[in-house]
């Protein structure tokens, strides 16, 4: 292709016009199709991840408020005891 390109262009530009070409065979260039699936795999992969996320952020409050009652609970307890205590 080089020489082709060098009788046609001249040896300058055929040059310039080889160092623009990808440095690997054109089987391994990304096609607009490759980059299509591959948005559509992120998208999938970036919903699936946002799905777990709020699984996630639903259990951890969810864990919060029974801790924080739990807590409330045994704090009142503990001062009932001691009023009853001090009686």
């Amino acid at each position: 292709m080089y020489g082709r390109l060098e009788a046609v262009l001249g040896e300058e530009d055929a040059a310039m016009l080889m160092e623009h070409l990808p440095p690997v065979g054109w089987a391994n260039v990304a096609t607009k199709n490759d980059l299509a699936l591959m948005k559509s795999d992120l998208a999938m992969t970036r919903s699936d991840l946002e799905r777990a996320m709020a699984q996630s952020e639903g259990r951890i409050i969810r864990t919060l408020v029974l801790a924080m009652l739990a807590s409330n609970m045994t704090l009142a307890a503990l001062a009932f005891g001691a009023a009853r205590l001090g009686q």
